[in-house]
């Protein structure tokens, strides 16, 4: 079962959890039909499949960053450099996305999962970005996490530093994987 605390300081402990992330995944919903990844519990709820799509279009959102970080092309914006409040934000960021019972904050448009049927592959691709996930995380090691500071991709006035957003990552992802997990086991989800 997926660790419930993503209180790692260190990268290789929170690389390290990508990958039981991925494998659970593949056990609990890789066998899934189409019509059962799909399947939502009401017009308002995302389905097993839009839960791993929203983990895979919100964690490629980072890509980009996490290259020019790594290649030093990356320049820290205004607010970046100096706000007081990126300590703050990233804790209270991770509590509220860690915990069963956050926050609950409507996912801007640009990380929407597709509202459309998702692809009967959603598994098999979530765990192929966990793979990538993990090497580009993996990239940055050499360099100061607690250092660089970056701006949320849910809103532009929150920064925190870069090994808060891979905490976040993580706790993001174990919140959906949990979300995934009580659709599958809702009274009405399709058995076959």
């Amino acid at each position: 079962m997926i660790k419930n605390s993503v209180g790692s300081t260190d990268l290789p402990g929170l690389v390290g959890q990508l990958g039981p992330i991925a494998e659970e995944a593949r056990a609990a919903f890789g066998g899934l039909s189409a019509g059962q990844l799909n399947w939502k519990p009401s017009p308002v709820q995302w389905s097993v499949a839009q839960c791993f799509d929203h983990l895979i279009v919100t964690n490629e959102f980072y890509f980009p960053l996490l290259e020019k970080i790594r290649n030093g092309e990356r320049k820290s914006g205004l607010w970046e450099r100096l706000t007081p409040l990126s300590g703050f934000f990233g804790w209270v960021v991770i509590k509220s996305v860690e915990s069963e019972k956050g926050l609950k904050v409507k996912a801007p448009a640009k990380l929407l999962p597709s509202s459309s049927g998702t692809d009967e592959r959603v598994i098999e691709r979530f765990v192929e970005h966990q793979g990538e996930l993990a090497k580009r995380i993996s990239a940055t090691k050499d360099l100061d996490l607690s250092g660089i500071v970056v701006t949320s991709p849910i809103s532009g006035f929150v920064t925190f530093n870069l090994l808060d957003a891979y905490r976040i990552v993580v706790a993001h992802e174990r919140r959906h994987f949990e979300q995934a997990r009580r659709v599958k086991e809702s009274d009405a989800f399709p058995r076959a």
